[in-house]
């Protein structure tokens, strides 16, 4: 039976999601955040969660749209279409081993994507951390005098890895970069001065952070710059009492650096977009 959860669930919730904690980055932090309401969102930003319970296995909803499934084991997933009738999806993302079963049991899978793919997971203990010397480099926070540059990156970024394109990536580009300096969750790499590459974590919890947005230009690439501005924000964050870190890489490229400074392979991780978000019918 699948059911809709609200707050009294919320502690079992979070200890089942804190057991996979390497994945679960993204619903653990909406939760902590902006809490969890019965029958609708408790906040109206769009990182805001609803969950569905299916035994323990949870399925959450963020407002913008995307699904963040949790599978325990293999449940029978025939009532969930059903269950989440109504609901407006964009996509999912989450562990393989979850999205990919969700996915298919919703139907998601005959509908055309603006991205469907498997990614490595990686995750790192932050006392094997590996800081790689690059003479020139520093790094500091984003600031709005940077908006600009970091936008157009972004955006770059947004149609690259994940299939955004036109109007609404440049929006939302400019949307995420102002939220990351408000949170001050991003940095820019430079060398001799000039921009190169752009860190940042996308979830944080006490003791972990999840990195997301890496992004340098295309012509400064295989320079070493992702991995230099990488590893000097997780020392930042190590400094500060953080012990592990997690990430999934869009490219070979990209696992290849953050192996290099000591990250290991985990699950694959699955980000499936749909070009035009759908709204489930029974």
């Amino acid at each position: 039976m699948i059911r809709d959860a609200g707050p009294q669930d919320r502690a079992e919730i979070e200890s089942f999601l804190t057991a996979q904690i390497d994945q679960a980055m993204f619903p653990l932090a909406a939760l902590r955040e902006h809490g969890l309401a019965q029958g609708g969102f408790a906040s109206p930003h769009d990182h805001a969660i609803r969950v569905w319970l299916l035994g323990r296995s949870t399925i959450a909803l963020t407002r913008s749209g995307n699904l963040l499934p949790y599978l325990d084991g293999s449940p029978d997933l025939a009532p969930l279409r059903a269950a989440l009738q109504g609901q407006t999806i964009a996509g999912a993302i989450g562990p393989a081993a979850s999205a990919r079963p969700v996915i298919a049991a919703l139907g998601l899978d005959r509908l055309p994507a603006a991205s469907d793919r498997n990614e490595p997971g990686f995750a790192l203990t932050l006392a094997d951390l590996s800081l790689p010397d690059l003479p020139g480099t520093s790094l500091r926070p984003l600031a709005p005098d940077d908006l600009p540059l970091a936008a157009a990156w972004r955006e770059a970024y947004l149609c690259e890895v994940m299939g955004g394109s036109g109007p609404e990536a440049r929006a939302k580009a400019g949307a995420d970069i102002a939220a990351y300096i408000a949170r001050d969750s991003h940095r820019l790499l430079l060398h001799r001065d000039q921009p190169v590459a752009l860190t940042g974590f996308n979830a944080t919890l006490p003791g972990i952070v999840q990195i997301g947005g890496v992004y340098t230009p295309p012509a400064l690439r295989g320079k070493g710059y992702a991995r230099r501005a990488v590893a000097r924000h997780l020392e930042e964050a190590r400094q500060k009492g953080t012990t592990r870190a997690v990430l999934f890489a869009a490219s070979d490229a990209a696992a290849r650096a953050y192996q290099a400074i000591g990250f290991r392979r985990v699950r694959d991780f699955t980000l499936f977009l749909l070009k035009t978000p759908v709204v489930l019918a029974a």
